[in-house]
């Protein structure tokens, strides 16, 4: 008698997260016919879906290894598994993709180059050797690209080039690489890139372009490339007089530009490079890392000046590769713009837009569809900071503590806007959109709010903004039309990201340290200790109000922010000498006019502007050319110096709150500038004394409330130096501290804090309880 066969068995899978875009179907390809499985994978508009059937062993082999083998730019959020009925069918297809309109999905982020493709790029014997556009299932362009999900090739601005013979085999082999590999190309059927010089307007195309490209950057030029989100202008970064000549052009007179090198060990060249930054800078993310910047280091002083710290990315993309390989150093890679613009996306508005920047363009045919910066990030200790979340990174979804009940749209601050849209707990926050400054900057909101609702299938009810009046993005919260719009102050946004990041509802003792919010009570708020939860807060401590005489004007020269704080008490004023030097008499008198008449001279409590007032006292700055930029020179005067604390005065407020004054702070500071203590000593100690005085106010609030959970944010906790010494003191007091994680501490992760307040609060108002 035969041997009796197996029992077959068969299952239904639903897997979410993301899983599209990454090879996931591919891999489901492959681990079915390893086990000797039947059934088929498609994509959907939520979500893979995979029939499979064999015998109960192999479908518990296959349901382990789909988890522990996925691919590497996958991330799988769930795997919902039922039993279905056998039919007996032999082999294992790819489906069509099935649309499903009411589902909706994550869109996964570019991915850098992989090794294999990098490979394949510089081998001669290969037939895509130095094709600019070369990627498999494992890297690539995806957000970028992406028109509509579910994510197929023709929803892609791929849809154009339509595959040659041989790439078509490699799509269709479930053995290779490129199976179903949807940015699949070469040089007889892909994009193509061409040289545009400025004058005259001669061309070249594929390598020669490449040639000119690199004459022009070793020749001082200035370029401008079109990579993966947009535009990055290059130059050589080791030639002080391009730099220069790229800085003037770009009206960027100070703030630091990032460098692009080929590898890890060109990047240990230019700065200090721990286990943490080496896994980020060889990440699929491919971020922009400040590292420690060595003395030796082969680059301009322009690239950073002031500053002891370089920001430096590998390159992610095989045009970059090959550019860096012809030039043999550094190149300044920063975004194609001017100041303050959006970075370029298409040809034609860059060849406008840059026209007066660039010497040169390095253009190609693979239409752009979603504007995207490069993500930046430093390492604070053992902790990564997430100063720009962009490319890599956005849009991935973050979950909400508590889900929202109504489709939401959180607008976002004023500066470092990012939006977030909310679908019951799933929080999709937009890539870095920039200041809401000028027409262009709100031109792109717009153009990325509608790109994103309509790959999420999100048409939000209710708006949540600022609760600042006169934000452009209050005004694009008023002006929807939506059902409803609710107001989140932007202190409690801060803290209320960093609890929702952990999945927590609070409360907690939380510290806001930033330059500027607009307060309940009506004046500017900036460093606060609150105690809250999502849905509400309490004002516990903040810095004692200075007047900040011009307003905004103040945190452009610290020269005004030194004296309105020593407009609270005059009698220091010897000490802050060096704060006026070089001011211009006739509006040092203007000034000190509006102090006396409190004429445009609003109240702040913010630590941004204390750093800024400390930087003017001494001597250090007395206008800044970028946002923050006294405060990072601080820093790195502080470097690693071991500090001394001088206590900060401690009183009672009328609010029943605690207030901390920093004036004795900055009359110490300046007293011992001006007896020509060392500026680095000064430095360290001023870091210390503020570290010093935000664990005391967390202690007292600690001990007040019996509350052990401390949650940082506000942009003033991108300083590495403080943040480091403010969490170790909090840990030393027993206090559990939360940081951000995959936002950052600055005003990019204000929507999704406000998206978080608002859930909650709609939430215990469908309750019963009425929100105020």
């Amino acid at each position: 008698m035969g041997a009796v066969a197996p029992k077959r068995a068969a299952l239904r899978l639903d897997v979410t997260g993301v899983v599209q875009g990454v090879g996931f179907r591919p891999f489901v390809h492959r681990l079915a016919l390893r086990h000797g499985l039947a059934g088929w994978v498609r994509n959907a508009s939520g979500e893979v879906q995979i029939e499979v059937e064999g015998t109960g062993v192999e479908l518990e082999e296959f349901l382990r290894e789909l988890r522990q083998e996925a691919p590497p730019l996958a991330r799988i959020e769930r795997v919902e598994t039922q039993p279905s009925l056998p039919t007996g069918i032999d082999g294992f297809t790819i489906l069509r993709s099935a649309e499903e309109p009411d589902r909706r999905q994550p869109v996964p982020p570019d991915a850098a180059i992989c090794s294999a493709c990098e490979a394949e790029l510089f081998d001669p014997a290969n037939r895509r050797y130095r094709y600019p556009f070369i990627t498999c299932t494992d890297c690539g362009p995806r957000f970028t690209v992406i028109d509509a999900l579910p994510y197929d090739r023709e929803r892609t601005s791929m849809r154009r080039f339509a595959q040659c013979p041989a790439c078509a085999r490699e799509y269709e082999a479930p053995g290779d690489r490129r199976f179903h590999s949807e940015t699949n190309s070469c040089a007889i059927c892909g994009p193509r890139v061409w040289y545009q010089g400025t004058s005259p307007p001669a061309r070249a195309w594929d390598s020669d372009a490449l040639q000119q490209s690199a004459a022009l950057l070793l020749g001082g030029g200035v370029l401008a490339l079109r990579g993966l989100g947009g535009f990055h202008l290059a130059v050589d970064a080791t030639n002080e007089a391009a730099v220069a000549r790229l800085r003037a052009r770009k009206h960027r007179e100070a703030k630091p530009l990032a460098v692009m090198v080929r590898g890890l060990s060109e990047a240990q060249a230019l700065g200090s490079v721990g286990p943490e930054e080496g896994r980020l800078l060889t990440s699929a993310e491919r971020p922009v890392v400040l590292l420690q910047r060595r003395a030796d280091a082969a680059l301009a002083e322009a690239v950073a000046p002031g500053l002891d710290t370089a920001g430096v990315l590998l390159a992610g993309t095989p045009l970059h590769h090959l550019l860096l390989d012809l030039v043999g150093r550094p190149l300044i890679m920063t975004s194609g713009n001017l100041s303050e613009e959006p970075i370029a996306t298409g040809n034609d508005e860059a060849l406008v837009r840059l026209g007066e920047v660039a010497d040169g363009f390095l253009l190609h045919d693979r239409e752009i569809v979603a504007r995207y910066d490069d993500s930046v990030i430093r390492v604070a200790g053992t902790t990564s900071i997430l100063l720009r979340r962009a490319r890599g990174y956005a849009p991935l979804p973050l979950e909400l503590p508590v889900a929202s009940p109504r489709p939401l749209l959180a607008v976002g601050p004023h500066l470092k806007n990012t939006f977030t849209l909310v679908h019951g707990a799933c929080a999709f926050v937009s890539q870095h959109i920039g200041d809401l400054e000028s027409l262009e900057t709100l031109e792109h909101f717009e153009e990325a709010l509608a790109r994103l609702r309509g790959l999420f299938r999100i048409e939000p009810e209710i708006a949540v903004r600022d609760l600042h009046p006169g934000y452009l993005s209050t005004r694009i919260a008023e002006g929807l039309g939506l059902e409803r719009v609710l107001t989140v102050q932007h202190h409690h946004a801060h803290v209320a990201a960093v609890l929702a990041e952990h999945g927590l509802t609070g409360p907690a003792v939380g510290i806001a340290y930033d330059g500027t919010g607009y307060g309940d009570d009506g004046n500017v708020w900036g460093a606060e200790i609150l105690v809250c939860d999502l849905e509400g807060y309490r004002r516990i401590a903040h810095l004692r109000y200075a007047p900040m005489p011009g307003g905004d004007a103040a945190a452009r020269a610290p020269w005004r922010a030194a004296l309105g704080f020593l407009a609270t008490e005059p009698s220091g004023a010897s000490a802050f000498r060096l704060a006026g030097d070089g001011v211009n008499p006739l509006e040092r008198a203007v000034v000190e006019r509006q102090l006396a008449s409190r004429l445009n001279t609003p109240l702040a409590s913010s630590m941004g502007r204390l750093f800024d007032a400390a930087a003017a006292v001494l001597g250090v700055r007395q206008v800044s050319h970028y946002e923050g930029q006294a405060a990072m020179e601080l820093e790195a005067l502080a470097g690693r110096r071991a500090g001394r604390e001088f206590r900060c005065s401690l009183n009672d407020g009328d609010d029943c709150s605690w207030v901390l004054d920093p004036l004795p702070l900055l009359v110490e500071l300046g007293e011992r500038r001006q007896r020509g203590e060392c500026l680095t000593d000064l430095a360290a100690d001023l870091h210390e004394s503020i570290a010093c005085a935000t664990a005391g106010l967390a202690r007292r609030a600690s001990e007040a409330t019996g509350l052990s959970i401390v949650a940082l944010g506000g942009g003033v906790f991108q300083n590495a130096r403080l943040l480091i010494s403010v969490r170790e003191r909090l840990e030393r007091l027993g206090l559990e501290v939360l940081l951000p994680r995959r936002l950052g501490p600055n005003d990019g992760a204000v929507s999704y804090g406000q998206a978080a307040v608002a859930a909650a609060q709609l939430v215990r108002e469908r309750a019963g309880v009425t929100l105020a």
